[in-house]
């Protein structure tokens, strides 16, 4: 069976696990049962659920690489994860994002292992928690809090990433917005303020602060819920906001214009409450950076037209503290994060071969 095939048969059995952000827990076990069974050193689960795992190295004394894949996935518990097979590609919610990314790990342990290739350096694979959504990436700081600067540095996979090399993290600061209000009846209170009314007149406003596009810088109000019935004046409503920039400085811009409607749109009837919910730090090495040039050089080497890219990952942790970290994918496909995601299966081979090169070369 080649090693693409393997990796993929992998990945399946992964998928199957649901790993919905903060419950990752039996994917986790399943894979730390894996690195047990393969034999590894100091296998282990920390109190977040990420899991760990070391593979020696020549060189006792060698600084490691830290080589990561998030287990969580977008979908809540209860999705039907059904595979569906097609000519080249292989449907499943999570498949790609990032089942086929935790799969890699193991592609790389057994191609070093049935190749006889002599690291010089230790490899700690780590699966890791919290990458998703609200999980704020507290997987990926509880990873690097563990390891901290004196590793190599750190590969990030991520599963439909293929010819990307990401090493500018960019920067994110989510919120949480509640409007309160008395509330009351829709006919005999009318004129009362109504919390629904307020938030999304609030919106409006935020929606109208101007964003540059270079450096690139985005708005979303990714959920808004709120009010009992169509007859009632709503006593709360809230959202969800998401702020993005290549600019840590632009970031800080903008969240201080929303911070500042959010201030003043408490009135007289009308509160308004608001939370951060997530924030990923901004960083970034180098296009010359020796990992950087690696990873182009991998891909390169197998075909690949490598372009250079930035994204939020879990990556922004060790690039936020100037810890070398670079992201490098599995395969290419589409629909991630709905139920329509798939895996192209072709490319896999060569995306293993990239990050075999990778680890190999590596120190």
């Amino acid at each position: 069976m080649t090693l693409s095939q393997k990796v993929l048969d992998l990945a399946i059995q992964i998928q199957q696990i649901s790993a919905p952000t903060f419950a990752e827990g039996p994917r986790g076990e399943f894979v730390r049962d894996l690195f047990v069974q393969e034999k590894l050193e100091d296998v282990s689960m920390d109190s977040l659920g990420n899991v760990y795992a070391r593979l020696s190295g020549k060189q006792k004394k060698a600084r490691a690489l830290i080589v990561s894949a998030h287990l969580d996935t977008v979908f809540p518990a209860g999705t039907k994860l059904q595979i569906k097979k097609e000519a080249g590609k292989v449907f499943g919610p999570g498949i790609g994002d990032n089942s086929i990314g935790v799969a890699a790990l193991f592609g790389i342990l057994w191609a070093i292992r049935e190749r006889k290739i002599e690291l010089k350096h230790d490899i700690w694979f780590a699966t890791n928690v919290g990458e998703e959504g609200l999980g704020d990436l507290r997987g990926m700081r509880g990873v690097v809090e563990r390891f901290g600067k004196e590793g190599i540095g750190y590969l990030v996979l991520e599963g439909l990433a293929l010819g990307q090399v990401y090493h500018r993290a960019i920067g994110v600061r989510r919120y949480r917005i509640i409007a309160k209000t008395r509330g009351g009846h829709s006919w005999s209170d009318y004129g009362q303020p109504s919390a629904v009314h307020e938030l999304a007149a609030m919106i409006t406003q935020l929606t109208q602060i101007r964003l540059p596009r270079e450096p690139r810088t985005t708005m979303n109000i990714g959920t808004i819920q709120g009010g009992i019935g169509v007859n009632v004046l709503a006593a709360e409503a809230k959202c969800e906001l998401d702020l993005r920039s290549e600019d840590p400085a632009v970031l800080a811009k903008v969240v201080s214009q929303v911070e500042d409607i959010i201030l003043h749109w408490n009135h007289e009837g009308v509160k308004i409450q608001a939370e951060v919910i997530g924030e990923r730090p901004a960083g970034d090495i180098p296009a010359d950076h020796s990992l950087v040039k690696l990873a182009l050089s991998c891909l390169q080497e197998q075909g690949i037209e490598a372009t250079l890219t930035n994204g939020s990952t879990d990556a922004n942790i060790p690039l936020s503290k100037g810890i070398p970290a670079v992201v490098m994918g599995i395969t290419t496909g589409g629909g991630a994060h709905t139920l329509g995601e798939y895996v192209d299966t072709e490319p896999i081979q060569k995306g293993m071969e990239s990050l075999v090169r990778f680890v190999e070369s590596v120190g």
